[in-house]
């Protein structure tokens, strides 16, 4: 398959999450792969990218649903066609970024306040894979990213949930503010996001940690992905890839 080489050429992290997302494209976009979910993300821009770089031809027959506004902008401006997931319900692949991946692949994802939709496209997808840059490759959740797991929340609800969060211990979490407006953070879903950090044992078991929270009434999703990926690639600071493979199918 050919692919067209991109001119611009970044540098230092940004260097880093094009290895990533370059080495995902091409191999896990494949010719016959024609629904394809695009997430969220500062990766996500050179994935888009990349698959514009496979050709008009490929690309002619394929349809691409987006996370979020982000994704969705990147997905018109390149010419691509766009779906959604009342059209499509089950896609070949999607591909996302991620805030941090432990070393069994689960993630915590939300930092962009995309989750429930990143959920949604993630579970819908045939293969999900995670295109990140090194920063965001741990042992453990809650090693690199410290500002909580991202929770989803009915505005009318919000403060019972936080109440509920500190009873489970996350003593600190807190209701994310707009940098540019006042008020609160609104997803595209028309709700509110709370970041709750846990302490570190309580990241030793994500999927547990995820169901307790996911049980709060008023919450919506919880950005907390476990058991979910199909292979994470990071790019590295000195120009390789490490791929990340799930130990057992998905």
């Amino acid at each position: 398959m050919q692919v067209e080489q991109k001119q611009t050429i970044p540098t230092g992290i940004d260097a880093a999450k094009q290895l990533a997302a370059f080495t995902a494209v091409d191999e896990h976009i494949l010719p016959h792969h024609k629904i394809i979910g695009i997430g969220s993300g500062s990766t996500v821009p050179f994935v888009v990218d990349r698959i514009v770089a496979q050709g008009k031809q490929l690309n002619q027959d394929r349809v691409f649903l987006p996370t979020g506004f982000q994704s969705k902008e990147l997905i018109v401006n390149a010419g691509l066609r766009l779906g959604d997931i009342d059209q499509y319900p089950n896609l070949d692949v999607t591909i996302d970024g991620a805030d941090e991946v432990d070393r069994n692949l689960n993630c915590i994802k939300g930092g962009g306040a995309c989750q429930l939709r990143e959920k949604v496209l993630a579970e819908a997808a045939e293969t999900w894979i995670i295109v990140a840059d090194y920063r965001k490759d741990s042992q453990t959740l809650g090693t690199t990213w410290k500002q909580g797991v991202p929770i989803e929340v009915a505005p009318f609800a919000y403060v019972r949930v936080l109440q509920h969060l500190h009873d489970m211990g996350s003593k600190t979490a807190v209701l994310r503010m707009a940098k540019a407006k006042a008020g609160p953070v609104v997803t595209d879903n028309g709700n509110f996001v709370i970041d709750a950090p846990f302490d570190n044992g309580r990241y030793q078991n994500p999927k547990e940690l995820l169901m307790e929270i996911k049980m709060l009434t008023g919450v919506v999703e919880v950005g907390l992905f476990c058991n979910m990926v199909k292979a994470a690639y990071f790019g590295n600071a000195d120009g390789s890839v490490t791929a990340r493979l799930a130990k057992e199918p998905l």
